[in-house]
Parts: C-alpha cells; structure tokens; sequence
C-alpha cells in the first residue's frame, strides 16, 4: 500500500543540519485517502479555521492511526512522500499485516514551540500510537534546555489528556556540539529523562547508523536518501512493531 553508529558529536551536528529546512509542510495520509486534509502547514500560528477538522476523518475498516509529529526528517524534506520514513513504516506494518494508517505531520524547520502550537489540532482526530521527534531545531538555535522540555512535557500531556489510551513514543535528539559539552550533555539526557517522567517509551536517536555516511544521504550530505530512509525507518520500526502488534 502507498505512504508515503556514528559518534554522537558528529551525528549531533548532521541531525541539527538537516531540520533546520524551509517552514514548509503538510499533514499527509501516508495511505492515499488524505482527501481535504492534506492542508499545508506553512504556519503554525493560523487561526484553526485555516484547517479541515480531522475529526470529520472516520476509519470504516477499524484501523488504529499512528500519527508522527516532526521535523524536516519526517516530512522527508527531499525525497518523494511516499519514501519518507513514515511512508516505510505503513509499508512494514501492511507487510505484517498490521490494520494501521500512519498520518505523517512533519513540518520541515520546526521547533518544540511550533510543534506544542500544532498539536491540538492534530489531535481532533483519532491517535492510537502517537510518535514525537522534535526539539533539533531547538539545539540548532541554542534555545534553553529546560524550555524545550517544557514544551515537549506539555505535548506529551495534551495527547494524554485528548487521547488517554493513545501509545506515545518519543525520539531521541541531538544537539551540535559547537554549543559545548555542557549543553550538548544536558539536551542528550532531556529525552530520556522526559521519557522515564512521562512513561512515554523513547526511541533511539533517530539517525543512527546514517548521519555522516555520504552513501545514504542526498548530495547537500545532511537529508537521508532513499536508502537512508530505509536505515531511519529500520530504526524506528524496532522500537514501535511491539506496540503496533498489541492487540487494540
């Protein structure tokens, strides 16, 4: 069906890059059936009458959403929709036989702010497994530590309280090591710490085993490739198939 170990200083520099894309974006069905809300996402800040309700989108066949909440590593800045890691994660589900839709709200160039501003809307709509990976953006621009958590805590929060039976992952990020190693260390350690605070399950950081290898990324050696993809989307789906497997 259609969807669309490096050293952590080094990975920590290539993640940073590569979300900090155009503010361009869209909250894509990843199975084909988005219909009117594939609304583009070019500013967070809208008024929520920019946007169709995703609560009008009913799943007839029983299928469970797992809706990812990212950055330009989700949006698959570069690459066809359907070859984002989102896409490949519906992929792997239907191979297993899985009776899933993942819906992919990447938004190329957002912080932990932009994502908190975004995720009441997304959240009109049904979430059974929902997948966080922010806060790169905030590592890129120096923002405190302690905000960015905040802000991750409050999305977290805000889907426990409007989808209380939802599954939340949350995957780990890096900051560049140009900002020093106090500060690197701290932005390390904040996810696992929100992690183990939120009972939220967290994810490995999300390029391992790609950032810096020249073969899986595009040519601006920051976006994974086709085949880097295929890497991003192995290391998620490691961490997510338990869940996906459960029954509902």
């Amino acid at each position: 069906m259609k969807v669309r170990a490096l050293g952590a200083s080094l990975a920590a520099v290539v993640l940073a890059l590569a979300c900090g894309g155009g503010q361009s974006g869209s909250v894509s069905d990843t199975t084909g059936t988005a219909g009117s809300r594939a609304a583009a996402l070019t500013d967070s800040s809208q008024p929520d009458s920019m946007f169709p309700a995703r609560d009008s989108i009913t799943l007839p066949d029983g299928r469970r959403v797992v809706l990812f909440l990212g950055t330009s590593l989700t949006a698959g800045l570069g690459l066809d929709p359907d070859d984002a890691y989102p896409a490949l994660i519906q992929r792997k589900a239907d191979s297993a036989g899985l009776r899933i839709r993942v819906e992919n709200a990447g938004l190329s160039g957002e912080t932990s702010a932009g994502a908190l501003r975004r995720v009441d809307w997304l959240l009109r709509g049904p979430v059974d497994v929902f997948v966080l990976e922010t806060g790169a953006n905030d590592g890129l621009r120096g923002l405190d530590v302690d905000s960015t958590r905040r802000n991750i805590e409050r999305i977290i929060a805000k889907v426990r309280s409007a989808r209380p039976t939802a599954r939340i992952f949350l995957v780990q990020m890096e900051a560049p090591p140009n900002l020093g190693t106090k500060y690197t260390d701290q932005f390390r350690a904040m996810f696992p710490a929100v992690a183990r605070a939120s009972g939220a399950t967290l994810l490995p950081f999300l390029l391992d085993g790609v950032a810096g290898e020249p073969s899986l990324n595009q040519p601006d050696g920051i976006h994974p490739n086709e085949e880097g993809a295929r890497r991003v989307a192995d290391n998620v789906w490691r961490g997510l198939a338990p869940a996906l497997t459960e029954a509902p």
